[in-house]
């Protein structure tokens, strides 16, 4: 026994490294949400930290208008509260059939594959159809679940500099030649800088190349589009990706994901994804409401537009008031600099009413802790009409490293 290693101890020890340079992290309870609000110990603040892009999450009059068509004799007989097994058991209602057909219909495509998660999607995916034979060609800043899904793989992979696509093409050229498979991996909308990749550029040089396009649209689906399909069907790009995955946890307000892609991807991954084999379905009755969502985004183009009114001139003000901001989205990093500051503008501003957080490494590189406005299309400007001053007088009043 004496030489058992002691655990407790060497976990407290990482605990305390963690504290020590402001990079602890803690979970928060939430009492409740209220529209653009959420409340915490009886105290409201205004939501600035949600991925609900269109404000569905607490749009009663549309989930009541969802339960209003069903037969409620029939809803749990019907569709129950869990699925109870994987999609290769008897977990594959017939709801996800539905709206696997309704996603291939709106993007256009042989098939679609629906996921518990984004990043079991990514995870899956990539880890699937990539092996050691294949070279992998990934934006530096892509998220987590692409880079874990990449090394899952075993594929030889390259990062390339943000958005920078003469080094991308750089790095296809001299490693590309002799690969069984090239992928260009990349988000669309990047979720902690805010900022877009240029679909355009990208398919030509996965043409030029003659590689495959992985583009992730979490951030950009239900937000960008003329349908709210995302920032591929903005660029008019949705035919040249060969594996376009969205996430319904976001603007959709639900939970799941999915791939639009051709068939032979799909039939591919329901043999081989591991994440995807093993797991159990999303409940049918979400499935269910996850078509009625779907089968609403081509009306609701006036939130669209709405939050991206209100993205432009909170930047606008931002940048006025001297703050250094990232990205052309609904995301609007607020650079700080070093942790502590950034921990202490999201104290200050939190003590003021405005729910938001610190994003500290290594979710974000080292010296670049920031604030991460995230908007919604139920915010008005007067909501945040006084945010750039407030940040702007904090931000100059504190010292710290980093940004001024």
């Amino acid at each position: 026994m004496d030489n058992q290693p002691d655990w407790r101890s060497a976990l407290h020890s990482e605990r305390d490294d963690l504290k020590a340079r402001n990079n602890y992290r803690e979970l928060r309870t939430w009492e409740k949400r209220e529209g653009k609000y959420v409340w915490r110990e009886d105290r409201r603040f205004l939501n600035l930290s949600a991925n609900d892009y269109l404000g569905l999450a607490t749009d009663m009059a549309l989930h009541q208008e969802f339960l209003a068509q069903q037969d409620r004799s029939d809803l749990i007989d019907d569709f129950g509260f869990g699925a109870s097994a994987s999609r290769l058991l008897t977990g594959n209602h017939r709801q996800y059939d539905l709206l696997e057909n309704d996603l291939a219909r709106c993007f256009r495509r042989e098939s679609a594959l629906v996921f518990n998660s984004g990043y079991q999607a990514n995870l899956g995916i990539l880890s699937a159809l990539l092996g050691p034979q294949d070279q992998v060609f990934v934006d530096r800043l892509s998220h987590a679940s692409l880079m874990d899904g990449i090394r899952l793989s075993g594929a030889r992979f390259h990062r390339f500099r943000h958005l920078d696509y003469g080094h991308l093409e750089t790095l296809l050229a001299k490693y590309g030649p002799g690969a069984r498979h090239k992928l260009v991996v990349t988000e669309s909308v990047f979720s902690m800088d805010g900022d877009t990749a240029d679909l355009p550029a990208l398919v030509r040089l996965k043409r030029r190349h003659q590689a495959l396009l992985y583009v992730d649209e979490a951030h950009a689906f239900g937000v960008f589009g003329r349908r709210g399909l995302g920032w591929c069907e903005a660029t008019h790009t949705i035919p040249d990706i060969d594996l376009l995955v969205g996430t319904f946890g976001k603007a959709l307000a639900a939970l799941g994901a999915f791939l639009t892609a051709d068939q032979p991807f799909v039939d591919l991954l329901v043999n081989r994804m591991r994440p995807f084999i093993y797991t159990t379905a999303l409940p049918p009755i979400l499935v269910h409401w996850l078509r009625f969502l779907l089968a609403r985004l081509p009306d609701l183009r006036s939130r669209l537009a709405h939050l991206a009114t209100l993205s432009g001139q909170l930047r606008r003000e931002l940048k006025a008031a001297g703050l250094e901001i990232l990205g052309n989205s609904q995301i609007i990093p607020v650079l700080i600099g070093d942790n502590d500051r950034a921990l202490q503008t999201a104290d200050f501003l939190q003590g003021r009413g405005y729910q938001l957080m610190a994003i500290r490494p290594p979710t974000v590189p080292e010296g670049t802790a920031r604030l991460r406005i995230s908007l919604t299309a139920n915010l008005d400007w007067d909501d945040v009409r006084e945010l750039p001053g407030l940040l702007r007088k904090f931000i100059r009043a504190t010292p710290g490293k980093g940004r001024p």
